[in-house]
């Protein structure tokens, strides 16, 4: 089989895995796909992973759906956890797999701590810029203005960019992609697994249930082609005026590239 085609990716899924628990229309289905064909054309075999992911959305990516040793821990510890596996066990290929509001509100502290200490691991970060699992609340990094359950009114907090924080705590392979732009990710997880380092990855992906319907964001499809305009190549980005980079996401690999 061809690595990274869907009947070689099929073999990484449990059986239970499909339907996912996914709403229509939402990004992390694609990134499921994306993270599995990156460990498809990597050269660890599935047995030497382990994932690990918290409570939320995100945290369905990995669980139940890859054939791999999975700890599906509590909110916002998953990074604590996958902590405590690598030393145990320096030979796993550890892989955190969280959504913005796990990662980086109640896990916050993890985060900043565990690129610090640049140990060893992958850390994806599905932002969808709500708590889609819980009932749409307001997290680190949803926009400013940005309506959600807990701010009806619009967010009046200026959101985190995880991408800077992780690279002012230590990170060394930092990068920010989304699920429009599945071939660059796809590179990019690749590159994050072979990383020998703290290596976190910011995934931009739609949530129409909550953030698009609350925010009158259109059809799904129109989330998805969305991206292609918010989003700004760093090459681009750095010829840009500040002003012309206001309410874009600057994408590539931002910090230990090529």
């Amino acid at each position: 089989m061809k690595p990274g085609s869907n009947a070689s990716i099929r073999r990484l899924l449990r059986n239970e895995a499909l339907p996912t628990p996914f709403c229509p229309g939402c990004g992390h289905g694609i990134l499921l796909g994306a993270i599995l064909r990156a460990i498809d054309e990597s050269p660890w075999p599935l047995e030497r992973y382990l994932f690990v992911s918290g409570i939320g959305c995100a945290g369905w990516i990995p669980s139940p759906h890859i054939a791999a040793d999975t700890l599906h821990v509590t909110h916002g510890r998953a990074l604590a956890f996958a902590t405590g596996a690598r030393l145990v066990n320096p030979e796993l290929k550890v892989v955190v797999i969280g959504g913005d509001g796990d990662l980086a509100s109640i896990g916050g502290n993890h985060l900043i701590h565990a690129a610090r200490r640049n140990l060893e691991m992958t850390v994806i970060c599905a932002n969808n810029e709500t708590y889609g699992m819980t009932g749409g609340q307001v997290t680190p990094t949803t926009p400013v203005g940005a309506r959600t359950a807990t701010t009806p009114q619009g967010n009046t907090e200026r959101p985190f960019d995880l991408c800077r924080l992780v690279e002012a705590a230590g990170a060394t392979y930092v990068a920010r992609y989304s699920v429009w732009h599945t071939r660059l990710l796809i590179r990019s997880l690749r590159r994050a697994l072979a990383h020998p380092g703290f290596a976190f990855i910011e995934v931009l992906s739609p949530c129409p249930t909550q953030a698009g319907r609350r925010n009158r964001q259109g059809s799904p499809a129109d989330m998805l082609r969305a991206l292609r305009t918010q989003c700004v190549p760093l090459t681009r980005a750095r010829q840009m005026r500040p002003e012309e980079l206001v309410g874009k996401m600057v994408i590539g690999e931002l910090v230990g590239g090529e």
